[in-house]
């Protein structure tokens, strides 16, 4: 007889089968290694989500901007900008250009410095142009392997030794965490006189490429990289107007570029709202920023380098200094808003 609650012997479903402890051990060794994903497989995982995204086109409308620099303001900017470099103690360059007006201010834009990291961006250009030529695409896959491995900046030197990551992934890293192993994983691939050449063929004149200059060693090395400020300026400037191996290849670079994670340098001496792309360098007692600041009274490249200098700290504080300086005069002033009718009445 059966309870309330029993089922008919017809109805009754059957009893799952319990698995055995083969059954359970062949789970245990082959299944669960594969769900086991490191912290680095993951941070790697999300980065190519990001790139991809980053890759998808976003085309913006020109802006319209209303109030340009006046001669006297631009005249009245560059004469503190120059003060504050004449005081510095280690060694300026700075090239200054607006976007908008054409105008452009020079400090020793064609002295020779230490490239330090900023030699990732004709880097960079360089592997596009190999894009280009169809050698190869975004999407070529280049395994880490343990010569790649480099101290310094970025997270590849913690990835698994054999891992396969897209030149896209690769460049990504290179600019936006300045990652000395994804740049070492680059120059390997196409090459160091290929990288010579190249950058010839982007115009740069002084601006070069050596293998004792990618050492990390903090000490004078035999031979140097060397870049200027004007060549440097250069680079982001035909990168801004799309003149950069092409208007794709230009606008994948300037994404790159605006995705730096640094904080620190000019980023620090503008205001939050304020959109920058840029590339930092910092190495053997010289510190540098290079970049384009989007501003409300329009758009300027800045390429600051310095050398020689006293200690990083100091280098770092001047970039501030500089990017507060011509944050004075690229915001909108509240007196001009107001004139133009553009603050709401209390």
């Amino acid at each position: 007889m059966y309870t309330q609650h029993a089922e008919h012997p017809r109805h009754r479903s059957p009893a799952p089968a319990r698995p055995g402890r083969g059954f359970i051990r062949f789970l245990s060794g082959m299944l669960l290694p594969a769900l086991i994903v490191t912290a680095a497989g993951l941070s790697l995982y999300f980065a190519s989500v990001r790139v991809k995204i980053w890759l998808a086109p976003q085309p913006e409308p020109k802006r319209v901007i209303e109030s340009p620099l006046k001669d006297e303001e631009w005249a009245e900017m560059v004469g503190g900008l120059q003060s504050l470099s004449r005081s510095y103690e280690g060694r300026v360059g700075i090239y200054l250009k607006d976007m908008e007006t054409g105008r452009t201010w020079e400090y020793n834009a064609d002295r020779l410095f230490p490239s330090a990291s900023l030699i990732k961006v004709p880097i960079m250009a360089a592997v596009f142009e190999k894009i280009k030529l169809g050698a190869i695409t975004l999407e070529t896959q280049l395994k880490l392997t343990r010569r790649d491995r480099v101290g310094g900046s970025g997270s590849l030197k913690w990835v698994r030794e054999g891992t396969s990551l897209s030149v896209m992934e690769i460049i990504y890293k290179m600019i936006t965490e300045s990652d000395n192993t994804a740049t070492r994983m680059l120059i390997d691939y196409v090459g160091m006189d290929y990288l010579k050449g190249a950058f010839g063929k982007l115009g740069l004149v002084q601006t070069n490429i050596t293998p004792e200059g990618m050492s990390l060693a903090s000490g004078k090395v035999q031979r140097e990289n060397y870049t200027t400020a004007r060549e440097m300026g250069s680079l982001i400037e035909r990168i801004y107007a799309g003149e950069l191996v092409d208007k794709e290849s230009s606008g994948l670079m300037l994404e790159a570029l605006k995705h730096n994670k640094s904080r620190s340098r000019l980023r620090k001496g503008l205001p939050m709202g304020w959109e920058i792309g840029h590339k930092t360098g910092l190495l053997r007692h010289a510190c540098h920023d290079v970049g384009i600041v989007f501003s409300p009274r329009g758009d300027y490249v800045i390429a600051v380098l310095t050398s020689d200098v006293p200690n990083y700290k100091s280098a770092k504080n001047f970039f501030s200094k500089v990017a507060k300086l011509t944050y004075r005069y690229y915001r909108i002033e509240a007196d001009y808003a107001e004139a133009r009718g553009l603050t709401p009445q209390g």
